[in-house]
């Protein structure tokens, strides 16, 4: 009877294992996908910027046909900057919320492991003990 519980235990530790595995698994996808997510947040970042450059550019050059232009380049005007501030402040914001999302998933990940060790420990232990009973119950029938 206490082989069988001990073979209960260790199956129950086994799907732990598992379940565990899978979640970790599970999150080191999210971890990629915040990873993708932040690239992508950053390209777009790059070209908006890219994008108001260009336009601020030409509209420079509209201007510098005018004589009375009192801005040596584009990057001097006002509109530009204020464009280039509200671009990199929306982008900041988003960028930290990923980053926010990125250190919860690898608490969750850490939390994760560390249970994983313990039931792997559990598991070894009850092993341990399930082929100590077999091996002395094998030896209790040769004794008699």
């Amino acid at each position: 009877m206490a082989i069988a519980g001990l073979n209960l235990n260790l199956l129950e530790l086994t799907q732990r294992r598992s379940d565990l595995e899978n979640d970790i698994s599970y999150l080191q996808s999210q971890k990629n996908l915040s990873l993708y997510s932040q690239q992508d947040k950053q390209s777009l970042q790059y070209h908006e910027i890219a994008d108001a450059r260009r336009y601020y550019k030409e509209q420079f050059q509209i201007l510098d046909a005018d004589e009375d232009c009192k801005y040596e380049s584009y990057e001097e005007m006002p509109e530009y900057k204020e464009m280039i501030d509200l671009i990199s402040a929306k982008y900041q914001d988003e960028l930290a919320e990923i980053e926010a999302w990125e250190t919860q998933i690898d608490t969750q990940i850490t939390t994760k492991s560390a249970e994983l060790e313990e039931v792997k420990a559990w598991e070894e232990s009850y092993r341990s003990m399930l082929q100590s009973n077999i091996q002395s119950d094998f030896n209790f029938g040769l004794n008699q």
